[in-house]
């Protein structure tokens, strides 16, 4: 239902019209950025760890036991519905010159020319085990409702680089997360900032098309629209709400005419097709492919964050309390493909140095069985990885104990991702802050450390 609200509503400015300055003109970040632009990998539902990229072979030793008895204490779980100790059903091996530990799952980003970009943290930390409140604290920092997203607080802090389309875009997939549309909201700062909804696998894009006939009806109401607003700012003098509003009209008529051309893929080659998998038998594999390639197009036009979401008809996301094997199994044939195409297509392009991918979810899963085939939430230690725009290929950091169940070396948490996104862009997460009930609020609230083993 918000779909089209958002698109409305969310959508960034442009400096020319009327009086009022653009929200989103380009910025000058605080020292030399690594990367120009954010693509967040959104894995919702939270992959296993010990399934993809955290291989512990104490699991096959201790298959079937009690996991008291093998990990010691536990502490309890979303569902408390605690199993045997559980072997991951995939082999893993060592790939690529880094020696990253790849499952079989994902046979494409184990391709040396692709894991030797990507740099693992795998003791990464949640503060929540429920997916509302992990998944606001992964995108606001906050576990609460109504904070600003990661990718409002980049455009609030560096703006973006193309006036005709916003600066935060989510590409959905088919599944918006558990919290809704505020995991991309814009919270406190101006509605400007705020993710704008594309639905990618429907073309034209179904919520930027004009509802009028007649153009000139259509700019005659947003003329009349732009007149009442700023009255009214001109009556208030100064209404962040307002000046947004202005400039996210505006925006929003102008996309109507930048968004089919992003979405025109005739100049695009069957062999980079291919790469993402838009010929793939498997139907998300073509939907999460669109994704991928409509992200490297976005990039090519200067938005500054793009975030995916995944598509439905996996089982409940990643989120596999049962069916374990037949659920991941589904999102890694999803996503394998299309992100390892990005990689290289991104390589190839020359886009990689400058453009920050990022992947995980909002927290991993147990090593022990929820029933006989599933994992229960586990936020104690993770993976996620980060390639791209100032990121040491090849590098790892962080370990979970032996059985995957807590981070033990190097423990990170969510406000230190996103102090790291925020170096890599130029930014000093300590020094982007916006005036809000009486404090200066930040992504990273008072906490925040660089990951700096990753760091090229």
């Amino acid at each position: 239902m918000g779909f089209g609200g958002v698109a409305l509503s969310a959508l960034n400015a442009e400096n020319a019209l009327g009086s009022v300055a653009s929200p989103l003109a380009p910025k000058q970040s605080h020292f030399p950025a690594k990367a120009r632009n954010v693509i967040f990998l959104y894995m919702d539902g939270g992959p296993s760890h010990v399934d993809t990229f955290d291989y512990k072979p104490l699991l096959k030793k201790y298959h079937g036991e009690d996991p008291r008895t093998a990990i010691g204490k536990l502490a309890p779980t979303q569902f408390d519905n605690i199993g045997k100790v559980l072997q991951s059903q995939w082999d893993f091996k060592q790939r690529g010159e880094s020696g990253h530990w790849v499952s079989d799952l994902f046979p494409h980003l184990a391709e040396t020319e692709v894991i030797d970009e990507i740099a693992m943290i795998k003791s990464m930390t949640s503060e929540f085990s429920e997916h509302t409140s992990a998944n606001y604290f992964l995108h606001t920092g906050s576990g609460f409702q109504g904070r600003p997203s990661m990718g409002a607080w980049m455009g609030y802090g560096l703006g973006t680089e193309n006036q005709n389309l916003p600066g935060f875009v989510v590409l959905n997939g088919g599944l918006i997360p558990p919290g809704g549309l505020d995991c991309f909201g814009s919270g406190f700062l101006p509605a400007a900032y705020q993710g704008s909804i594309f639905l990618p696998q429907e073309q034209p894009i179904a919520n930027i098309e004009p509802t009028e006939s007649d153009p000139k009806l259509q700019r005659n109401k947003l003329d009349l629209i732009r007149q009442l607003d700023e009255e009214t700012l001109e009556a208030t003098q100064f209404d962040p709400q307002i000046e947004a509003a202005i400039q996210n009209y505006e925006t929003a008529f102008r996309m109507q005419t930048a968004v089919p051309d992003l979405m025109d893929l005739r100049g695009e080659s069957a062999p980079v097709k291919k790469l993402y998998g838009l010929d793939s038998d498997f139907k998300n594999t073509r939907t999460f492919g669109l994704q991928c390639l409509v992200a490297r197009r976005l990039i090519e036009r200067g938005v500054r964050f793009i975030e995916l979401t995944c598509p439905s008809g996996n089982g409940d996301r990643w989120d596999q309390h049962g069916n374990l094997v037949d659920g991941h199994t589904k999102n890694c044939k999803t996503v394998d493909q299309p992100i390892a195409g990005l990689i290289k297509d991104l390589k190839r392009t020359g886009l990689l140095d400058s453009t920050l991918i990022v992947w995980g979810g909002e927290f991993g899963r147990t090593p022990f069985a929820q029933g006989g085939d599933g994992r229960d939430h586990n936020p104690f230690g993770f993976t996620m990885w980060m390639a791209g725009g100032g990121v040491k290929g090849g590098s790892r950091v962080g370990r979970t104990d032996d059985f995957g169940y807590k981070a033990v070396e190097n423990r990170w948490e969510i406000h230190d991702l996103h102090a790291t996104m925020l170096h890599l862009l130029g930014v000093d997460h300590t020094r982007s802050t916006f005036r809000f009930s009486g404090r200066d609020m930040r992504l990273t609230d008072v906490h925040g450390h660089l990951i700096e083993q990753i760091l090229a």
